[in-house]
């Protein structure tokens, strides 16, 4: 089946959020996401605003380091979204990045933080008691959940591109992000990396692909893959190296970071070709969207999600996605 979602930085205010919820509540948007970086909001307040605003969507952060939030603060965060949210809710996980940067100290494991994350928010969503004897998060005995708990399972989304937390979200997650990403060429390679643990748990086919990515959506299409490049050039020194199927230089990504870290946006962005720009952002008209999304769903993604900016302004490009671009993916 597939899905379309919307992406949001957690940059806005109380008033903005609203307004782009109930935009945002007007089309068939199957889910709303919201970003997990720092220094911005952290997710849930940001959901909790908009979740009385959406009526159809499901919501969930996209994704939550559990270096930056303890695993029983986003169980109770979600079963406080699952009571408001008329869609439903999803948990989104993922390692995180610029973590040191602004002075928050991941575990030593990782993957196994992750693990453990996830086993820590299920025991307390689902009421469990009897303790969570992890390595990194552990609940001592008496331990259990004082709030309403959720109906329904909450789906796990995690957020990689690697091949070790890729096979353990086989094992226990229910889909795989690859965030920055809009290349339908990654998909066969995500597949193949989250079969190792879907393997290993006996739970075949049991985990999706969603790609998401800088979407800049306009009429006029030259100037809307001309701010794509702009936005991309600021991540695509951490994300190009990531993805085997692209052949990016080593001196491109040194000069890309390089204008970054000067500020240089347009000299960045000028660096940066059409078939780059394609495998990194969703970029251009309608039409370049809904052919950069028949490719994924062709690949075999399930949901695609268009993230920030969306358009110029940001309102704009919601409005032509929900009716120029949601339409044509359905039919």
């Amino acid at each position: 089946m597939r899905q379309i979602s919307v992406a949001l930085q957690t940059d806005k205010t109380p008033a903005d959020y609203i307004a782009l919820a109930q935009l945002i509540d007007r089309y068939e948007f199957d889910l709303v996401s919201v970003y997990c970086d720092a220094p911005y909001h952290p997710s849930y307040a940001a959901l909790l605003l908009m979740a009385p605003h959406l009526h159809r969507a499901r919501l969930g952060p996209a994704a939550i380091p559990p270096a930056r939030m303890h695993p029983i603060d986003i169980a109770a965060q979600t079963a406080l979204l699952s009571q408001m949210a008329q869609g439903g809710v999803y948990i989104g996980m993922a390692r995180g990045a610029w973590l040191a940067d602004h002075g928050i100290t991941e575990a030593t494991k990782p993957i196994q933080a992750i693990r453990e994350a996830a086993g820590v928010i299920r025991y307390m969503l689902e009421g469990k008691t009897g303790g969570y004897p992890g390595e990194i998060y552990a609940l001592a005995p008496h331990v259990h959940a004082p709030y309403p708990l959720p109906t329904e399972p909450i789906p796990l989304m995690i957020g990689s591109w690697g091949k070790t937390l890729c096979a353990l979200a086989g094992e226990i997650a229910d889909e795989v992000k690859v965030g920055g990403t809009a290349n339908p060429d990654l998909i066969p390679v995500i597949r193949d990396y989250i079969a190792v643990g879907e393997r290993k748990a006996n739970r075949p086919n049991a985990v999706s692909v969603c790609l998401g990515a800088v979407t800049v959506i306009d009429e006029d299409r030259e100037v809307a893959r001309a701010a794509a490049r702009r936005s991309v050039a600021l991540y695509l020194p951490v994300v190009a190296p990531l993805d085997p199927t692209v052949n990016v230089e080593p001196e491109l990504v040194t000069r890309l970071q390089q204008y970054v870290e000067q500020g240089a946006s347009d000299a960045a962005a000028r660096l940066i070709s059409d078939d780059l720009l394609d495998r990194f952002a969703f970029a251009g008209d309608a039409n370049d969207l809904i052919r950069q999304s028949e490719a994924i769903f062709a690949a075999g993604g399930t949901r695609v999600e268009f993230g920030t900016p969306h358009g110029l302004p940001s309102a704009k490009g919601i409005q032509l996605l929900g009716e120029q671009v949601i339409p044509a993916l359905r039919r």
